[in-house]
């Protein structure tokens, strides 16, 4: 391909990069025009989705970077969620006299790198990807700086991020070594008959770096401490979009990269989900504060997306694919209303702070009974199909024992949202919530609705388009 031709794979990647830097330097140059920057960024992610979902569609740069439906349907999945966390993000900081235009600018350059990972055709592109992206999230998660807690989770973010930033690294130098070749279609053809001892290696060491980067447990550590310090509207970013982004890459390179040892990585991969699906489940249970509450969620939620893609299939990849959209709108919507209350100036952010909602805000409520179900897997919520298509997938695969195990830990994890429900309907207030803000209801009430019952209806388009997106990655 020509060097022209390999640019019009790129464009999306191109359209946020060149936004972000005319962003910068705007910015910088009239910094009270933060809202400005903001929508404006909000309008650079809406035309990279639409030239995603647009095409061109092949390989360029030497395979370096993939355009297909696969990174199609990722990229407007994740373009779309950055979208929506920008007005609530700027609004959020802007009630607490922080009014910087950085944020939306951090937002374009956190989707450029997820765009770089789901498009990454070779083990450099990866790398690059996964570094920009999480370079941008390290200082999200500071970005209110005059707030202890939030430069904690800044700083233990960064230091556990290096850690796996080193894994990945080592895996892939392991991986080159053994299989000669960064390229995921070069890997496939090396492992075509069997992967050796060596490359076995690098593919966990590449396993275990990304189950840091999707808050897989056992390489969790990080994500309860970080989600309670981080600015609410950034823990709702942190646990929607950079997740699918990490999965998709986790699909591309298993079934591009390394199809022929699926019977190594499958359980590697079940293991990991069903551990991840325990330590959520049952440490969830302990949580009052409801960002740890909800981080210990996201840890047993990816465990279910992982059984879906340990099927070691299409079918696998595809329910992984809706599930994890499924699962964006009910933590975005979730933290968008955690984002909207107060009560008497004071953040509500534990079980206890919500005794009573019902009675004060009904619609806020409403909304958070909604996200809390839906994570629960109560049908008719959007959480039901998207685990009833990961058992589905796993049974199929033969994986009968992680559907079973799946199934017990969404028992045992539907305590704690019933109780957080209980405290917001019937317990007595404590006290009397401040107005939320309009942005905030819009989004919470929004997505809850996509919740249920508009879910139904969307779901005829969602389902074909990752069936289509999951031929891509190639597993059969």
């Amino acid at each position: 391909m020509t060097f022209s031709a390999d640019l019009g794979l790129a464009y999306p990647e191109l359209i946020l990069a060149i936004g972000a830097l005319v962003l910068l330097v705007a910015g910088a140059f009239a910094p009270k025009a933060a809202r400005a920057v903001g929508w404006a960024a909000v309008a650079v992610l809406a035309a990279a989705a639409y030239q995603a979902a647009t095409g061109p569609f092949g390989k360029g740069f030497s395979g370096g970077i993939i355009s297909d439906a696969g990174s199609a349907f990722a990229q407007v999945a994740i373009y779309a969620s950055s979208a929506i966390c920008i007005p609530l993000g700027q609004r959020w900081f802007e009630r607490r006299g922080v009014d910087n235009f950085e944020f939306p600018i951090l937002i374009l350059l956190a989707a450029l790198g997820m765009g770089m990972m789901v498009s990454a055709g070779d083990l450099i592109s990866l790398y690059v990807g996964v570094e920009l992206h999480s370079l941008a999230l390290y200082v999200l998660a500071a970005m209110h700086r005059d707030n202890a807690r939030a430069s904690e989770a800044g700083l233990k973010y960064f230091v556990l991020g290096a850690l796996s930033s080193g894994l990945l690294l080592y895996g892939a130098s392991l991986v080159y070594g053994f299989a000669g070749s960064t390229l995921f279609s070069d890997i496939a053809a090396a492992v075509h008959h069997g992967a050796s001892t060596g490359v076995l290696f690098g593919l966990v060491f590449l396993i275990c770096g990304l189950g840091f980067k999707v808050s897989a447990a056992p390489f969790h550590m990080w994500t309860p401490d970080v989600y309670e310090g981080a600015p609410t509207p950034v823990v709702a970013f942190f646990a929607a979009a950079p997740k699918l982004a990490a999965m998709v890459l986790f699909a591309r390179l298993l079934g591009q990269g390394f199809g022929g040892a699926m019977i190594q990585w499958q359980q590697v991969l079940v293991a990991l989900g069903l551990i991840s699906i325990g330590v959520g489940a049952f440490a969830g249970l302990a949580q009052k504060n409801l960002k740890r509450l909800w981080a210990y969620s996201s840890i047993a939620n990816v465990g279910y997306a992982i059984i879906g893609l340990s099927a070691g299939s299409a079918e696998g990849v595809q329910s992984m694919l809706v599930f994890m959209v499924l699962y964006m709108v009910d933590v975005t919507g979730f933290f968008a209303c955690l984002a909207a209350l107060k009560r008497q100036g004071r953040d509500m952010e534990t079980i206890e702070d919500m005794a009573g909602l019902f009675k004060e805000q009904p619609g806020i409520a409403l909304a958070m009974t909604a996200f809390s179900l839906s994570a629960l897997g109560l049908p008719p919520f959007s959480g039901f199909w998207a685990k009833v298509f990961v058992f589905k997938a796993a049974l199929a695969a033969g994986l009968p024992i992680a559907a079973v195990l799946g199934l017990v830990g969404s028992v045992v994890a539907a305590f704690y949202y019933l109780r957080l429900i209980k405290v917001m309907w019937f317990d007595g207030s404590v006290g009397v919530t401040d107005t939320p803000p309009i942005e905030a209801r819009i989004i919470g009430v929004g997505l809850a609705l996509f919740s249920f019952p508009i879910v139904l209806g969307a779901l005829i388009w969602i389902y074909p388009a990752a069936g289509r997106a999951a031929h891509a990655f190639g597993l059969v």
